[in-house]
């Protein structure tokens, strides 16, 4: 991030919890515990703010967030539940939630969520996090809460406050301070969308106890197939069907064009992510205008989408990361996200 901010601590009383909440629902980062972690919470729903989140942990990939919701009915409403998934489900939040249990589950067309907080998946990653301040402050905003861990990606994870002002702090615009996290370790995250369910990743709820609820569970030591899209396992995450030309310093008349900074002439179909070459806007904008391109451009029959070249630094590489993965053409034997 370019801007050096204050940095408000705020106390887990009433007072503090309504100006993280009133913060969140500006757009600001928000950093606040959970029983795992401290989470760098940022309105799920805003594509600017969770770009903000991309920003300020300096995080090298668009990778799906977590979603954090104050209860199993809010959390379920962002997804597509039906059948066995969704019994599944509810046996799981009955059991786990509130609690270090994540679940990756369908997305709803009606879900509020954004495109870059799912990375541009058909898959949401939900959780109803443990802790009093946590769930208060969720119930205050009313509305999902993106938070991977609040620090500098790459290193260790907080599980106190402390831990999150020594890598954030100026570059976040407040904490909730609620105390070191009982649990100390992310949440465990467990893929429903497929046959068997696979787990992500292990962490506060083990896999016995997820088995002896669910049956046959697929995990890393065992599952040798390719995983799932979600978080960040398959190279081509939002892949569209037009195929995507990278560095494009010149444009034909029949490719739609994804610009940064001036617009290059002659293409048949434009989509700007940022005329001033902001990277926090054009992040914000990224899946959006992927999505727009191919749509539109496949209505009027161009052949490919030319991308101009994306600084390789900050957010930039980011954005370059989930480009150069679009451009990769989709398995046809690929699970589904």
């Amino acid at each position: 991030m370019s801007e050096t901010l204050h940095t408000e601590r705020l106390a887990a009383d009433p007072a503090g919890i309504r100006r993280a909440a009133e913060l969140l629902k500006a757009g600001k980062l928000v950093a606040f515990g959970t029983e795992t972690v401290y989470g760098l919470g940022a309105l799920a729903s805003s594509d600017t703010a969770v770009a903000r989140i991309f920003a300020a942990k300096g995080r090298p990939r668009f990778n799906p967030l977590i979603s954090h919701l104050a209860d199993a009915e809010s959390a379920f409403a962002q997804a597509d539940l039906q059948g066995r998934i969704k019994d599944i489900a509810y046996a799981l939040a009955e059991k786990f939630w509130p609690g270090p249990l994540t679940m990756v589950l369908p997305r709803s067309p009606n879900a509020t969520v954004s495109d870059l907080a799912a990375a541009g998946l058909d898959t949401l990653a939900l959780r109803v996090p443990r802790g009093k301040t946590a769930l208060a402050l969720l119930r205050e905003v009313g509305a999902p809460i993106a938070a991977p861990s609040a620090n500098i990606s790459g290193t260790v994870s907080p599980s106190d406050a402390s831990h999150v002002l020594r890598s954030l702090d100026g570059r976040i615009d407040a904490i909730l301070d609620s105390g070191p996290c009982s649990v100390g370790v992310e949440s465990t995250v467990l893929d429903l969308t497929r046959d068997t369910p696979l787990l992500l990743r292990p962490g506060g709820v083990t896999l016995e106890d997820l088995r002896a609820l669910c049956g046959p569970i697929h995990h890393p030591d065992d599952f040798t197939e390719a995983l799932p899209a979600s978080p960040g396992r398959l190279a081509s995450h939002y892949a569209p069907s037009l195929p995507v030309r990278l560095d494009a310093y010149e444009v034909e008349p029949d490719e739609a064009l994804l610009a940064f900074g001036p617009s290059l002439p002659g293409a048949g179909l434009t989509w700007n992510l940022s005329e001033t070459g902001d990277l926090e806007e054009a992040a914000a904008r990224l899946f959006a205008g992927l999505r727009f391109l191919d749509a539109e451009g496949t209505k009027q029959g161009v052949t490919r989408i030319a991308a101009q070249p994306i600084p390789r630094q900050g957010l930039g590489l980011a954005i370059r990361d989930r480009l150069r993965r679009a451009a990769e053409p989709r398995p046809s034997s690929a699970l589904p996200g």
